[in-house]
Order: structure tokens, then sequence, then C-alpha cells
């Protein structure tokens, strides 16, 4: 599943270098999860307070 992210992250940028990329939900409490978003470049991540 990183991969995709990773793929989709990659290509959105190319298409539209302005774009917003983010998770929401529950991996968005993941410390690991975390760590793989900001590495990939998205520029949020959103989760429930309880995470």
């Amino acid at each position: 599943m990183g991969e995709l992210v990773k793929l989709a992250a990659e290509r959105g940028r190319t298409a539209r270098n302005s774009i917003k990329l983010g998770i929401c939900g529950g991996h968005g409490g993941d410390p690991g999860s975390i760590h793989f978003c900001q590495s990939v470049g998205l520029d949020y991540i959103s989760c429930s307070p309880y995470r």
C-alpha cells in the first residue's frame, strides 16, 4: 500500500505541483504511518484526537 501512496504522490505532484496531499483516519495516528507520510511528501495528516 505504501508504494501506491508514494506513486500517487509523485504522479500527483508531476501533474500539478501545487496539489495538497494528505491522509485521514486511523493511519494518521500511527507513528510509523506519520513518518512514512512525511517521507513521501504528504502535506497533512488528520486523525481522531483519541489516536
